[in-house]
């Protein structure tokens, strides 16, 4: 089963860019992808730009609207994701663990629908 692993954290929590502690957690992102391929799992991941590059879309009355900016008011900003190709929740929840981003934030693990049960 895919699961998605979605990477929340607090921006004022975080290390500052360019200082060690920044280059500690990348480098314990670096390491993450590293155990993902020796173990085979990984299905897709990204980081994403920031909060301020979003634009969110919903349809009122027929009509479209769109605004800057994510849609939830949240002091945890979705900053990239995983997408694993794992057995179970267990497991699933082993890696979301391993993320460095956890120590920061929030790791939320969601199993993908799958509509197409032969493929």
């Amino acid at each position: 089963m895919k699961y998605m692993l979605l990477i929340y954290s607090d921006p004022t929590r975080e290390p500052a860019y360019g200082t060690p502690e920044f280059q500690a957690m990348m480098g314990g992102y670096f390491a993450f992808n590293e155990k993902l391929k020796a173990d085979d799992v990984a299905f897709d991941g990204e980081a994403l730009k920031g909060i301020d590059t979003a634009t969110s879309l919903r349809i009122n009355g027929g009509k479209v609207e769109t605004m800057d900016g994510p849609f939830a008011e949240t002091r945890e900003h979705l900053g990239g994701y995983y997408i694993l190709d794992l057995p179970d929740l267990d497991t699933a929840l082993r890696y979301a663990a391993m993320i460095p981003s956890a120590a920061y934030g929030t790791i939320e693990v969601r199993p993908l629908m799958n509509y197409n049960p032969a493929g």
